[in-house]
């Protein structure tokens, strides 16, 4: 008996994928998004579903699992971990005092992912929270060449910076969602 799980997909069309192309909420029939800020927002937000997706239909303690030792990271660790990012991009805009870190200490949204509903809800409400006071803090800056803050980023790049975290972290979603229920993805 293996403790590894057999590999799955609720697609029919392409058995690689993780839903069927016309049930991905992900895809748009239009056109494509006008425009740099309308952009980098749809794919911003594609991302962001994709991290939800790869959460759904799963309880506390396959969300809190370490399924990629000897990682400390869980599916529950990255969205919580996404919370506290998106809380701290708040403060490279205007250089205020540093938000308190919502998890405590360093690695305390890894750490404190634990098998609890009440933890998991609680991950996804910070989440929700955090992304979109980011997005009405960036709101306010139309000029993505504006540099702002103590190291003078640009909105541009800290817009990239945002797709680029949760690609990645999406990657990394893909492979803990497979080694917890084998659940294959796209």
């Amino acid at each position: 008996m293996s403790d590894q799980p057999e590999r799955w997909t609720e697609a029919t069309v392409y058995l690689d994928m993780w839903v069927d192309p016309d049930k991905d909420p992900r895809d748009n029939d239009g056109p494509g998004p006008e425009g740099e800020s309308a952009t980098l927002a749809d794919y911003l937000t594609s991302f962001r579903l994709t991290l939800r997706m790869k959460c759904e239909g799963l309880d506390a303690e396959q969300l809190a699992r370490r399924s990629v030792p000897p990682s400390t990271m869980s599916l529950l660790g990255l969205v919580r971990h996404l919370a506290e990012v998106e809380r701290d991009w708040r403060t490279w805009l205007d250089d205020p005092e540093p938000l308190p870190k919502l998890y405590g200490v360093r690695d305390g949204d890894f750490d404190g992912a634990v098998a609890d509903p009440a933890v998991v809800e609680g991950a996804f409400r910070d989440l929700e929270r955090e992304q979109a006071a980011t997005d009405a803090a960036l709101a306010a800056y139309e000029d993505l060449g504006r540099r702002v803050g103590k190291d003078g980023i640009s909105i541009r790049e800290l817009l990239v910076h945002r797709v680029e975290e949760y690609a990645r972290h999406c990657g990394h979603a893909d492979l803990l969602r497979e080694c917890v229920d084998g659940r294959v993805g796209q």
